[in-house]
């Protein structure tokens, strides 16, 4: 049931919404999107915390840049 698949793919999902058949198979279904979705989360989260990171170098550097200019 489970799929490399990038962002939301709604005919997949609703396939696999199809073939859930069974209590089982419904299951595999609910914790597969759950883990998708924290997926997408987590690599938002990283997507955010590389712009902090950026934000606070370039930051030191001009402060730097314009204590060494003075």
């Amino acid at each position: 049931m489970r799929k490399q698949d990038s962002g939301f793919d709604y005919h997949r999902y609703h396939r696999l919404l199809r073939e859930a058949d069974s209590e089982d198979k419904r299951l595999a279904l609910i914790e597969l999107l759950i883990e998708e979705k924290a997926r997408d989360q987590l690599a938002a989260q990283r997507a955010s915390d590389r712009a902090a990171m950026t934000a606070h170098t370039i930051a030191t550097v001009l402060r730097n840049g314009r204590n060494t200019a003075g």
